[in-house]
């Protein structure tokens, strides 16, 4: 069999071109940009007031992942990339990878094969520093508030109900839980506090969402830090912190643009994840393209329950976009492992497997039609598959009336979307989409919770703690009762628990809290065990990886 290069290597063999020239096929000159060197920038802002929406507007979820691999990334380049072979003007717009999953087990968000942005090890690595301004202004307003209470404490906030963690951008379960505050008189009061990794901090969702630098600083200073003695809340902007925050923030708020393997441009920015956050790239970038572009390609973290949920609720309802198609990724080594295959022996052809899998596939189509929004399934093909597993799937949708296409971007670039590429333009030809949000956000927390966990999970109902109870009531009272939420569960399984795959039914979702997030404009509803700082692998990918000594990465996927 042949031998394919790693991604690393491909990324490394590619010809990059000057970032300057795939910015003019955008229309974007000099002036627009802040150059990071010959292959990446950033875009100003300021473009936004002078140009209007244009383009179409395509998402790319996926079923529930697995260890086996989804390649949603992967097909969400490849598709731009196909897009583009046609003549199209196309943009992509991606999520940018977070250190932890880098070094952890995951890997990082740039695609693979012949399907990635470029330059990829910049793009998984520091980048533009983004994150890094996001983990600094975090970590600021934690400093403000510990440095508030050592001062007198004038707001009156009760050490016990702060509820403002810190930050960093790394998998550290040592985090998770600690003490702070040891150092005696000068050392601040000790207090219980913790860790959540970068993409899971309020300042990521704010940074995701906000529509410019004021709605910025205004979202930081609505940041709820936690309770006082009478049970009010206490915000940001009662320490001051916003604007110092938007400071460090300035220059990271505007969206960079790199471009894939076939020259194409990529807007790379901002990076929730979708099990415990929102899961999108920014609101700016995404802006930013459906203005200098004609067809806007975007993904949303993890499987349709998820990134995608809280795409349609949470980002277009905040920014008001109107997607008008949708792609849903699927491997048949996936189907295998949610039907119960052995995780290793997925090269051996097993239809039977297939076909249970295919449940969780069909629950994904299924889930996505209700928000009025058309799709179509790319089957990411690996060599291994046999055209027996294919027919299953493909006989699986059409049973459904569901659109499907090979898919074989990762193997050859652009040259593997074409048939991808033409269902997704034939559903934007038709002009069929009525997207329409999930729930009403006006309705009571527990009300929006019940309405995901049943319609899209399809759980039998929700449990709530009393934590999780309390919590509700004293966010209503907040003033935050009206707003999205966002549910942090198990990637792995529509319930909150991840050992089961496929399509479940007959269980419950469990709420154990909900916490604020009231600069992003929503609430998050805590499922299962869920963490916010997850931890490393017994062999993290990080012990694989190392630079030579004239320079070469070698390791990085």
């Amino acid at each position: 069999m042949t031998k394919f290069p790693t991604d690393i290597e491909i990324a490394q063999a590619a010809k990059q071109r000057p970032i300057l020239d795939v910015a003019a096929e955008l229309g974007l000159t000099q002036d627009n940009l802040i150059l990071y060197g010959d292959n990446k920038a950033k875009v100003k802002l300021d473009l936004l007031k002078t140009k209007e929406r244009k383009a179409r507007f395509v998402l790319v979820t996926g079923i529930n992942p697995t260890a086996a691999g989804e390649g949603k990334s992967t097909v969400t380049v490849g598709l731009t990339q196909a897009m583009k072979k046609m003549g199209h003007n196309v943009a992509t717009c991606i999520r940018e990878p977070s250190l932890g999953p880098v070094f952890g087990i995951k890997g990082g968000a740039a695609g693979g094969g012949y399907s990635q942005v470029i330059p990829m090890d910049d793009i998984n690595l520091h980048f533009t520093g983004d994150f890094h301004a996001i983990s600094s202004a975090h970590n600021l307003l934690s400093a403000l508030l510990d440095n508030h209470i050592h001062h007198g404490n004038p707001t009156g906030l009760d050490p016990r109900r702060i509820t403002w963690p810190r930050t960093m951008d790394m998998n550290d379960r040592a985090l998770r839980n600690i003490t702070v505050g040891k150092g005696g008189f000068t050392g601040g009061m000790p207090r219980e506090d913790r860790f959540v990794i970068t993409p899971a901090s309020e300042i990521m969702a704010i940074m995701s969402l906000a529509s410019d630098i004021d709605d910025l600083e205004t979202r930081l200073g609505n940041i709820m830090l936690g309770m006082n003695g009478d049970k009010k809340p206490v915000y940001a902007r009662e320490m001051n912190a916003q604007g110092a925050m938007s400071l460090l923030l300035k220059d990271a708020i505007m969206p960079n643009i790199v471009q894939t393997l076939e020259g194409g441009p990529a807007f790379v920015h901002c990076g929730p994840f979708g099990n415990i956050a929102h899961g999108c790239n920014s609101v700016i970038a995404t802006e930013t393209a459906l203005r200098v572009a004609d067809i806007v390609v975007t993904e949303a973290g993890f499987g349709a329950d998820l990134g995608a949920e809280k795409f349609f609720n949470i980002k277009c309802r905040s920014a008001d976009l109107k997607p008008e198609a949708a792609v849903i990724v699927a491997t048949i080594r996936a189907l295998k492992l949610h039907g119960g295959a052995n995780k290793n022996e997925l090269e051996a052809p097993d239809v039977a497997a297939v076909e249970k899998g295919f449940a969780n596939l069909a629950q994904h189509i299924e889930n996505v039609g209700k928000y009025g929004v058309p799709a179509v399934v790319a089957i990411n093909r690996f060599l291994t598959d046999s055209d027996e597993e294919i027919e299953a799937v493909w006989k699986g949708c059409e049973a459904l009336g569901a659109r499907v296409a090979h898919c074989d971007v990762w193997e050859k670039g652009g040259d593997g979307g074409q048939e991808l590429a033409a269902a997704v333009m034939d559903i934007l030809d038709e002009g069929k989409a009525d997207f329409k949000p999930l729930y009403d956000a006006t309705l009571p927390i527990d009300q929006k919770i019940e309405t995901v966990a049943k319609e899209i999970y399809r759980a039998d109902g929700v449990d709530f703690s009393p934590v999780a109870r309390r919590a509700m009531e004293r966010l209503t009272e907040a003033g935050l009762g009206g707003t999205p939420v966002c549910i942090a569960k198990t990637q792995y399984s529509f319930s909150d628990n991840p050992s089961l795959l496929g399509a479940p039914r007959g269980f419950r979702i469990q709420i154990r809290d909900v916490t604020p997030s009231a600069g992003a404009g929503f609430v998050v509803a805590m499922a299962g065990d869920i963490m916010t700082m997850p931890g490393l692998a017994k062999v993290p990918a990080a012990e694989r990886m190392s630079v030579s000594k004239d320079g070469t990465i070698q390791g990085l996927f």
